[in-house]
């Protein structure tokens, strides 16, 4: 049996932050709706991951940000699963960790200066937590 499902945050609740606070949050809530909206277009980027940041981005920002996010015919779906832990699709987790062995095998060989041992074992050991935490999200089923 699986555990009932949490409660939303209330959508119109204050946001108890500094301005510049929220603006920051904000900033990298767009950032991460615009990323998410061409993973819609480019079949080598996933949305998922963007949308579900830009969510908790914007939950720390702006309820009205947040309420458009989670209500969006596109969008609001991917959050609504992932929130139900129906998790992401395999699809998604693939190229998620596909794209972090790429960037973080640049990393750790040319693209960082020799010498740099605590910045390579920094960044191997970030790689390494991000993909462990992605593969340890449910996959989602495929619809039937």
């Amino acid at each position: 049996m699986e555990p009932p499902e949490p409660p939303p945050p209330p959508l119109d609740a204050p946001v108890e932050r500094p301005g510049w606070v929220r603006a920051l949050w904000t900033a990298a809530g767009l950032a991460c709706v615009g990323l998410g909206g061409l993973g819609v277009a480019l079949p080598g980027l996933p949305t998922t991951p963007f949308v579900v940041l830009a969510a908790a981005c914007f939950s720390r920002s702006s309820p009205r940000l947040y309420r458009w996010l989670i209500e969006h015919r596109l969008f609001g779906p991917l959050i609504g699963d992932f929130r139900a832990g129906k998790g992401i699709s395999l699809r998604v987790k693939v190229w998620a960790i596909g794209c972090m062995a790429l960037f973080t095998g640049y990393a750790l060989g040319p693209g960082l200066p020799e010498g740099q041992v605590l910045v390579r074992v920094v960044v191997a050991a970030v790689a390494l937590i991000g993909a462990l935490y992605l593969l340890r999200l449910p996959t989602k089923a495929r619809p039937e």
